[in-house]
C-alpha cells in the first residue's frame, strides 16, 4: 500500500479534536495547482510505510488523538484503503476522508460500511473545465454521483474549493453551486502558491481576502453554510 507519509497531529479536520494525517500517493487528476505534487510524480523520493507499522504507531497514540485523516494524492484509488480504515475503526478512532469524488463506487462502499465519519470533497473548478486538470477526459458523472451520495446520506461532510486565480471565479462558483445546491457546508479556502505542481501556478498571486469573501457570497446563493479557511 503506497502510504507515503505520516504527519503528527492536526486540529483543522476534526474541529475541536486532534487527528493524525496519513497520505496516500497517486491521483487520477494532475491539477496544475496541486499542493502535494510529490505524491503524484516523485513518489519514490518518499518512503513507503507498511500498514501494520502505521497501525501500531496509531495504537500508541490512541490516548491523545481522536481520529485519522486519510488524504493524498487520492486515497480512493488504493485497494488497501478499505482494510486500512477497518483497522483504524477497530482502534476506536474517528476517520475522515479527503477525496476528489471521482471514485463514487468506493465512496459508496465506505459510507455504506460506516468506515468514514467525515468526508471532505474537493470541487476544483467548473465541472466543464475538469479536462484542464488532467491529460485525458474526466468523467463528470462520477463527480456528480459523489456529490449526491453526500447530500443524500447521513455522514457529516463538507464541500471544499480552493480559490485559485484563473480556475475559480464567479462563473465557476455558479456552475459548481448548481450541482451542490442544498449541501450541508461549502468551505472556500485560500490558495497557497509555493508548492504548486506547475510553475505558472507557483507564480500566481493569491486572491485578496475581500475577493474570496465575494466568491463566498456567490456560493451562499446555493449553500446556506459557507465558511472560509486560510484567510
Amino acid at each position: 500500500m503506497p502510504i507515503k507519509g505520516y504527519q503528527g497531529t492536526s486540529l483543522l479536520d476534526f474541529p475541536g479534536r486532534i487527528a493524525s494525517l496519513v497520505f496516500f500517493s497517486g491521483c487520477n487528476l494532475s491539477c496544475p495547482f496541486c499542493h502535494n505534487p510529490d505524491l503524484l510524480f516523485d513518489v519514490d523520493r518518499l518512503p513507503d510505510i507498511p500498514p501494520d507499522e502505521l497501525i501500531a504507531e496509531l495504537q500508541t497514540r490512541r490516548n491523545f488523538i481522536d481520529g485519522v485523516v486519510v488524504t493524498g494524492g487520492e486515497p480512493t484509488l488504493d485497494p488497501e484503503l478499505e482494510p486500512f480504515l477497518r483497522q483504524v475503526k477497530e482502534l476506536g478512532l474517528l476517520t475522515k476522508l479527503d477525496t476528489n469524488g471521482l471514485a463514487p463506487l468506493v465512496l459508496e462502499r465506505l459510507l455504506g460500511d460506516e468506515l468514514v465519519d467525515f468526508v471532505a470533497l474537493d470541487l476544483k473548478t467548473s465541472p466543464e473545465r475538469y479536462g484542464e486538470l488532467h491529460n485525458h477526459p474526466v468523467g463528470l458523472a462520477s463527480l456528480e454521483r459523489s456529490i449526491q451520495l453526500l447530500l443524500s446520506g447521513t455522514i457529516p461532510y463538507e464541500l471544499r474549493t480552493t480559490c485559485v486565480p484563473g480556475y475559480i471565479a464567479e462563473q465557476d462558483i455558479h456552475r459548481l453551486g448548481q450541482r451542490a445546491a442544498g449541501a450541508e457546508r461549502w468551505v472556500l479556502q485560500q490558495f497557497v502558491a509555493g508548492h504548486a505542481l506547475r510553475e505558472e501556478c507557483r507564480n500566481l498571486l493569491p486572491y485578496p481576502v475581500e475577493r474570496i469573501r465575494q466568491l463566498g457570497a456567490v456560493a451562499a446563493e446555493y449553500v446556506a453554510d459557507v465558511s472560509f479557511r486560510g484567510i
